[in-house]
């Protein structure tokens, strides 16, 4: 039986003798620097790492036909609501798959009904429960539009619904499109804590971003329309932002922004406070409109897509039939030989 180890010591020995004759030891062959991962994640990879994060998703919507989308906005931290058993929890932070501590937890159905619990959990418990409403509402309204939009001539998948690709309100607008059967984006964002996308999310457009800017940008580039469900800090930060663009003309298209739960919304903002002490304009309240059921948000959206990007648009050139199951071709495919594969 030959000695596996034959080449290892022949080449140690190799070695040896370079070094004993004063001559530089054999190296071992260099990555290539697309493979070098001590580069690619040095601080002199950023560039690159920044490019692949606009590059990759979009390949994959091209792909994927994808010619525009509805964002979803809301709260990551409330589930849905288990309406036989009442069996709400909250998450511990946003995007995070772990639960909050049990002391911050609603209040369950029998702790309720004691006088043993806390002020907290009696009203984290109703709030609970007015929040997994939006969530119903959001899932409503995803399947809604894609529902239309599925309706609509062309070869590309319009108005797709996109959201954070998290828990929450997020997995609600993936959920309602893919009951309806409609492509649905999950763009989700590296945590330092656990977290997974939720599972209503087309595989193929299932994108996960290190940079928040560049998962910004992705909201901001296809989106024809934003519904603001409640949320905290990220859902905030992420609403001013596309309202800004939109207040400052940066958005080369008319974007129709809805703010999802007007009661929710109007103790936490006062917008109109904001004109009244000239930190805003008053036309820019007009920039968006309060909605208060799925069908309510369904028509503004449904008018405001139709007027700003359907009615009197030139007719997609290759709209000859439905949209092909199978996905568009690269550009290797599409150009030919031009720009033929390289050997790996």
């Amino acid at each position: 039986m030959p000695d596996s180890k034959a080449p290892e010591a022949a080449s140690t020995q190799t070695a040896n003798n370079s070094q004993r004759n004063g001559e530089p030891a054999p190296l071992e062959a260099a990555p290539l620097a697309y493979e070098n991962s001590e580069f690619l994640d040095s601080p002199d990879g950023r560039p690159l790492r920044i490019m692949s994060e606009y590059t990759e998703p979009m390949a994959r919507f091209r792909r994927e036909r994808i010619q525009d989308t509805v964002v979803f906005f809301g709260s990551a931290r409330f589930r849905e609501l288990d309406v036989a058993s009442h069996e709400l929890e909250l998450l511990d932070n946003t995007g995070s798959a772990q639960p909050a501590p049990e002391d911050e937890q609603p209040a369950k159905d029998d702790e309720l009904a004691s006088s043993d619990t806390t002020d907290l959990k009696r009203e984290r418990a109703q709030a609970a429960v007015e929040m997994a409403r939006y969530y119903e509402d959001a899932r409503s309204l995803a399947r809604l539009v894609t529902e239309w939009s599925k309706t609509l001539p062309g070869r590309r998948h319009r108005f797709v619904i996109t959201s954070g690709g998290g828990p929450g309100i997020m997995e609600a607008a993936n959920r309602g499109a893919w009951e309806a059967g409609g492509k649905t984006i999950g763009l989700n964002i590296k945590l330092p804590f656990e977290q997974l996308p939720n599972p209503y999310i087309t595989p193929a457009l299932n994108l996960n971003f290190h940079y928040f800017f560049m998962r910004k940008y992705w909201f901001a580039y296809l989106a024809k329309a934003l519904v603001v469900f409640p949320g905290g800090f990220g859902t905030m930060d992420e609403m001013f932002e596309l309202l800004t663009l939109d207040q400052t003309h940066k958005l080369a298209k008319k974007i129709t922004i809805v703010i999802y739960g007007s009661s929710y919304w109007k103790q936490i903002i006062n917008m109109e406070m904001l004109a009244e002490k000239g930190a805003i304009s008053p036309k820019d309240l007009d920039l968006f409109q309060f909605a208060d059921t799925p069908e309510e948000a369904f028509q503004i959206l449904k008018d405001g897509l139709t007027k700003y990007h359907l009615d009197g648009a030139a007719p997609d050139a290759t709209a000859t039939g439905p949209i092909p199951n199978e996905p568009a071709p690269d550009a290797e495919e599409l150009l030919g030989p031009g720009i033929a594969r390289t050997r790996p």
